[in-house]
């Protein structure tokens, strides 16, 4: 999720297990570890722009790194922090092991899918059942941290902690609600998903988006779950075909090996962007969720080197816009 969410998820669980006296400390260090773990994204090459995906919740976030994590984040705080709190080299480690040890377990929440049991497995864990970012589930996380901050009371925090389990099992009840709903779309039409899957949208767990994948395409809608259920028909698009898409690209070469790659990382929900010929998008993500435009893409070029490196793209054009139209879906009145 984003840092914010898990600085504060990650001084709770240490607030919680905290003396009154070290509630603060406990708090302070484990808001620190909650975040280091993401500072994988420093892992960048000025000339490998793809980089950086393969490494981002990668070792970091496995669940086998925690303790070696936790202690490496321990030796500079201490020094910084620890010291001056008067806490021993052991206390300091215990509490941003804690801290260190909520980020995995959270980022696998969310639908970017991350790799838990590295080395043994490269499986990307993705539940899907909160939103990277979500204001519902952090502002009463983060009150309820800063009350036990503020009193030094671990009640505070424990009750953080009940409210983190009570949003994540609400989300784990929309999943099995929009996931029923995305059966029934593609029933609708006549399909037979090769695979189907549904993700909350951008900063809620009413409006999800829904992907499945039949006869070659894509299909993307967005639904309404809960209360009341509401169907927001999207797009669909041909998946992603190398032979069909870029003839032209040579096999071998790097920006070949480069497409392959960022298919793997999009778990193959590729295709050519319809609104650029050049582009190949990762079709799960969007700010309107039943809308193929992507929040990512790479492109490719037809006089680039047999050795040049693809181009990464970000696409934020039209957040304000998309933001508005996702709110109408939310209280159900978009059409």
């Amino acid at each position: 999720m984003d840092p914010f969410t898990q600085g504060t998820l990650g001084a709770v669980l240490p607030q919680a297990t905290a003396r009154k006296a070290q509630v603060r400390a406990a708090g302070g260090l484990g808001f620190l570890a909650g975040m280091a773990a993401d500072l994988d994204v420093l892992i960048r090459s000025p000339v490998d722009p793809l980089l950086f995906l393969e490494y981002h919740r990668q070792f970091t976030h496995s669940l086998f790194f925690v303790p070696v994590g936790g202690l490496a984040v321990a030796l500079v705080l201490h020094v910084i922090l620890g010291r001056r709190w008067k806490l021993s080299l052991g206390q300091t480690a215990l509490y941003c092991t804690l801290g260190y040890s909520t980020h995995a377990l959270l980022d696998a929440a969310t639908s970017y899918g991350t790799m838990l049991l590295w080395p043994l497995s490269s499986e990307r864990f993705a539940w899907r059942i909160v939103s990277v970012v979500d204001p519902l589930f952090t502002l009463p996380l983060a009150g309820l941290a800063a009350a036990s901050w503020l009193k030094r009371r671990a009640l505070y925090a424990r009750l953080g902690l009940l409210w983190v389990g009570l949003y994540l099992g609400l989300g784990l009840v929309q999943h099995h609600n929009a996931l029923e709903i995305a059966r029934a779309i593609a029933a609708d039409r006549g399909h037979v998903p090769v695979r189907l899957e549904v993700k909350p949208s951008f900063g809620n767990i009413l409006v999800w988006k829904t992907l499945y994948e039949a006869d070659g395409r894509f299909y993307v809608d967005a639904v309404l779950a809960g209360v009341s259920d509401k169907v927001f028909s999207g797009a669909s698009v041909a998946k992603y075909d190398p032979a069909r898409d870029l003839p032209w690209l040579k096999v071998g070469t790097q920006q070949a090996r480069d497409v392959e790659r960022f298919g793997r990382f999009s778990n193959g929900y590729i295709a050519m962007d319809p609104a650029h010929a050049n582009r190949i998008v990762d079709i799960r993500y969007s700010i309107i969720p039943n809308e193929i435009a992507g929040l990512w893409s790479i492109e490719v070029s037809q006089t680039a080197s047999e050795t040049a490196h693809v181009r990464f793209r970000t696409h934020r054009e039209n957040s304000s816009e998309g933001l508005g139209r996702l709110w109408q879906m939310i209280v159900g009145e978009d059409r």
